[in-house]
């Protein structure tokens, strides 16, 4: 998908409206123009992030996810009222497609949880989504405010019996990119600091993706700088 389709109207003023075909770099961030918009009230997995299915198979659910907010938004605009910033300087919206709430729509499809740290709007949609085993419902995963900093105490999440291997397929470091289109390396800690590293930069070979903390693949440069990630300069 192209960074912008089709761009109807745009502001950046804080509690103005946009209204676009953007560009979407995952399950609940958009680039809208040079806007980079942050849906509120839900957290979706990591494009870098895997689930397991109902046969607790390992499969790429950040990429499932994001791919089907693609299909379901198609090349329709949406209009995304802007909230505030959040610390990643992305803009914090309230976004609608066909007029649907499209963060209702990810979470009441198992596509998204709601961030109760921040909003309770779409707990009764998190509840549907696992009582009737859809997306990441149907099997089990961690939540995606846990896979950024997941350890062993880390809890796993799913609608009936989490597999007794769900730890030791889910906590490792996806040492390999989850896709052939999604091997940028992103490094969290980079003197206090994210930046990315293209395939073919001087430090791409040398930078490890073995440590869970800080370390993140992504598939395009959109979505590093979503992420508020910087390019390295070499």
């Amino acid at each position: 998908m192209s960074i912008i389709l089709c761009l109807l109207a745009f502001s950046s003023a804080l509690g103005s409206e946009v209204k676009a075909v953007p560009d979407i770099v995952d399950a609940d961030t958009i680039w809208a123009g040079t806007t980079k918009i942050r849906l509120s009230g839900i957290d979706a997995p990591e494009t870098d992030q895997i689930c397991l299915d109902a046969g607790g198979r390992t499969w790429d659910c950040g990429i499932e996810a994001r791919n089907k907010l693609r299909a379901y938004a198609g090349t329709h605009a949406w209009t995304c009222e802007l909230k505030g910033v959040d610390l990643y300087k992305r803009h914090l919206g309230d976004c609608k497609v066909a007029g649907e709430d499209v963060s209702r729509w990810l979470v009441r499809n198992g596509w998204a949880l709601a961030f109760r740290k921040y909003s309770m709007a779409y707990v009764a949609d998190e509840q549907f989504a696992q009582q009737h085993k859809l997306g990441l419902w149907s099997g089990a995963f961690i939540a995606p405010w846990d896979w950024r900093h997941r350890n062993p105490d880390t809890v796993i999440l799913g609608s009936s019996a989490v597999p007794l291997h769900a730890q030791r397929s889910l906590l490792p470091v996806v040492a390999q990119p989850p896709s052939p289109d999604c091997a940028i390396k992103g490094n969290l800690k980079a003197a206090n600091q994210c930046i990315y590293h293209l395939p073919g930069g001087k430090f791409y070979n040398r930078l490890s993706m073995d440590r869970i903390s800080d370390r993140r693949w992504f598939c395009s440069t959109a979505e590093a700088e979503a992420a508020g990630c910087r390019k390295s300069k070499i």
